[in-house]
């Protein structure tokens, strides 16, 4: 008896040009697994299309007329949920609003080329397809948008002197350190963490994302936003400071020297990864010891997981993102296999696991529990 073919993927393709449409219609239809379901002109095509076509998922594109993407994203997952995978430009407007499409829920994103009118999206065919074919696995619901996130704050001066010393007493001289890993679904999820984090913590906070060089600037704008700690971009050789949050710029891995200052490294990919969160985690438990705290969320694949392992034979402390919040339960489900997680948490109980256990290391009392 013959098997019955598989079920194709099916997708929605919203884009206002009739050239992106038309390749990206040729890229999808070249893919046995995958299909269009429709395309949509403008946002308020797209949003009156994924409710009558209930597509498995969508390419949304960020300028568009009527309603723009970001307007479409907002209300394709506040009222019908479903997939969203943006393909916009990697220019510094692109980066912003792609960023905030994933805040709003989008699953992920594919850039643009940027080589002017002639864009040859078939470049980035085999990376479309994929988060393609990802994203129609994921289990969407009705997704918070930055109105849930605690207010933006304004810019503070902390106490720098009084941070540097609660950091410091008790751990001979080194500075807590706290790496947090994201990849698919990570913007949005590193924003909600970085928002519950107090102004007074007492350790620095290294943010490893898979995130392409065009976007890590643009992120780190956006964390400044929302954050109560100081956001910049990570730069080589710069000492590490308690009360101090540093992204991982793209394209490079970052290290941590056996003097606690940061290097960066344009080299290959490894194990897949640019940047590589095991190499970031690996090398802050060689310095760090049982002063870091390994932080992993929502992503694919296994990255972490190797560096999580290193983290525990230091003595550091290990936190991973539970399912039922992950957008993606691949790098959270690898790192729980190893066996040395210390807690399985909930997106927003991870701020306050963290607050504790710098307070621990510090010998504080985290504020508000006795």
């Amino acid at each position: 008896m013959m098997k019955p073919p598989e079920k194709k993927i099916r997708v929605l393709v919203a884009d206002d040009s009739a050239f992106m449409c038309k390749v990206l219609k040729e890229i999808i239809s070249a893919d046995p697994q995958l299909e269009v379901a429709g395309t949509a002109r403008d946002g308020r095509e797209a949003v009156a299309l994924a409710e009558s076509l209930r597509p498995d998922v969508i390419t949304m594109d960020i300028n568009m007329p009527h309603l723009d993407g970001l307007q479409a994203t907002e209300l394709i997952m506040s009222q019908h949920p479903r997939p969203i995978v943006i393909v916009s430009s990697e220019s510094r407007e692109g980066a912003s609003g792609t960023l905030r499409a994933l805040e709003l829920g989008a699953i992920d994103f594919v850039p643009k080329p940027s080589s002017g009118i002639d864009l040859d999206m078939r470049s980035v065919r085999e990376e479309l397809t994929r988060k393609l074919k990802m994203a129609a696995k994921v289990r969407v619901v009705r997704t918070a948008t930055l109105s849930r996130l605690p207010a933006a704050h304004a810019p503070i001066s902390l106490p720098a002197n009084s941070v540097r010393a609660a950091a410091l007493n008790g751990t001979g001289g080194k500075v807590p350190v706290v790496v947090i890993a994201a990849s698919t679904g990570g913007p949005a999820a590193v924003m909600r963490v970085v928002a519950g984090l107090p102004k007074d913590l007492a350790a620095a906070v290294l943010l490893v994302l898979h995130m392409p060089a065009a976007f890590t600037k643009q992120f780190t704008i956006q964390l400044a936003e929302i954050a109560q700690l100081p956001v910049k971009e990570a730069e080589s050789n710069e000492p590490l400071q308690a009360g101090m949050i540093y992204l991982c710029p793209g394209a490079n891995h970052l290290r941590l020297s056996s003097i606690g200052k940061i290097a960066l490294d344009g080299g290959p990919r490894i194990e897949g990864y640019r940047p590589c969160a095991d190499v970031a985690l690996e090398t802050v438990a060689a310095y760090a010891r049982p002063l870091t705290v390994a932080v992993v969320l929502t992503g694919m694949g296994n990255d972490a997981a190797k560096g999580v392992l290193a983290v525990k034979a230091a003595g550091g402390y290990v936190v991973a993102q539970d399912e039922a919040t992950s957008v993606i339960f691949g790098m959270p489900a690898e790192a729980i296999k190893t066996g040395v997680v210390d807690e399985v948490l909930g997106l927003d109980d991870i701020s306050g696991a963290i607050e504790k256990r710098i307070a621990k290391i510090c010998r504080l009392s985290p504020v508000g529990v006795r």
